[in-house]
């Protein structure tokens, strides 16, 4: 059972690059989307979480970024779709 229903757009961490994926303030730093998706998710090592500082182009990366998504813990991990 999860804690969290899903990320929160309105709490982005501010270094997120824009587009459709994201990491919200409720992030744990466990590690686990930098280690699915590294190529996408990289540690804020001052405030101690993860965010986005790629965006999948690709379909099989975005598969590697939804894979990271729906395992996230937390869901600190938003993905609101082409916009």
């Amino acid at each position: 059972m999860r804690l969290f229903d899903m990320a929160n757009s309105k709490d982005k961490a501010p270094e997120n690059i824009p587009g459709p994926y994201y990491n919200d303030t409720t992030c744990i730093d466990c590690d686990l989307c930098r280690e699915l998706a590294p190529q996408f998710f990289k540690r804020q090592d001052n405030g101690g979480y993860t965010y986005v500082y790629r965006q999948p182009l690709t379909v099989e990366e975005i598969l590697l970024a939804e894979d990271a998504r729906v395992s996230c813990p937390t869901d600190s991990i938003g993905n609101d779709g082409d916009k």
